[in-house]
C-alpha cells in the first residue's frame, strides 16, 4: 500500500527533506480529502466543457502531469482512457499510479512525446507549462507539441500560474485556438496564484475547403 511504500523510502533516505515534503504531499493526495478536492475539480471542468461536449466527444485524454494519477482516478466513472505521463524531472510516482490500477509513462516535457499526431481527445496540463519554463526550455515548443497530440475540435485544461496562463494567451489566435472559458483555479492556499484555461483546438480549413463547404 502507499503507506508502507513511503515509509520503506524514508528508511533508505531519511536524511533528504526534499523527499520528506514529497512523501508527506504523497500521504495527503491519496487522503480522502485530496481525491475529494480532485473529483471537484474534474466536475468544475466538465461544466466548463459541457456546451462544447456530448457524451461520446472525450475518449482518449492525457493527463500531463500525473502525480499519483488523481485526475484519472477522478474519472473512473466516465467511458473514457487516460494516458498519465509522469514528468521525467519530478519524483518517480509510476509505481503508484500502476498500483491504482492506472495506466502511465515517463516522459520528458523538453522533448516531444512519441505518438501520432491527434491521437488525443482532451490534455490536463497541470502546471506542467511551469515547470518547463523553470527548466528552461521552450514554452512555445511544447504549446507547439500539445497542438500536436490534441485532435481538431479537441480540448486543452491548463491549471497553471495566472502570469504563465496570460502568456499562453498571447499564441490562441497563430495556434487556431479558441478559449472555451477561464476559471479561479479554487480556495486552496497553494493554488492562490492560479487559474483555469480551457482551450478548444479549431478545425484548420483552407481557402480550398472553405470553397467546398459553401
Amino acid at each position: 500500500g502507499i503507506g508502507l511504500w513511503i515509509l520503506f523510502h524514508l528508511l533508505i533516505d531519511s536524511s533528504s527533506l526534499g523527499f520528506l515534503m514529497w512523501a508527506y504531499s504523497c500521504s495527503q493526495e491519496h487522503s480522502g480529502h485530496m481525491q475529494e478536492m480532485w473529483r471537484r475539480r474534474v466536475e468544475d471542468y466538465w461544466n466548463m466543457l459541457a456546451p462544447k461536449i456530448r457524451p461520446d466527444t472525450l475518449r482518449n485524454l492525457m493527463d500531463m502531469k500525473a502525480n499519483m494519477g488523481s485526475f484519472a482516478a477522478a474519472l473512473k466513472d466516465k467511458p473514457v482512457w487516460v494516458m498519465n505521463v509522469v514528468p521525467e524531472d519530478g519524483p518517480n510516482t509510476l509505481k503508484l499510479v500502476y498500483d491504482r490500477g492506472l495506466l502511465g509513462v515517463i516522459h520528458n516535457w523538453c522533448e516531444s512525446f512519441s505518438t501520432y499526431p491527434r491521437t488525443y481527445d482532451l490534455l490536463h496540463a497541470w502546471t506542467i507549462i511551469s515547470d518547463v519554463e523553470r527548466r528552461g526550455c521552450s514554452v512555445e515548443d511544447l504549446l507547439i507539441e500539445m497542438d500536436r497530440i490534441v485532435r481538431p475540435q479537441g480540448f486543452i485544461i491548463i491549471r497553471d500560474k495566472r502570469n504563465i496562463v496570460d502568456y499562453i494567451k498571447k499564441y490562441l489566435t497563430a495556434l487556431h485556438w479558441e478559449a472555451v472559458g477561464t476559471a479561479d483555479s479554487g480556495p486552496a492556499s497553494e493554488e492562490e496564484d492560479m487559474t483555469v484555461l480551457v482551450i478548444q483546438k479549431q478545425l484548420w480549413l483552407t481557402s480550398e475547403s472553405v470553397r467546398d463547404s459553401e
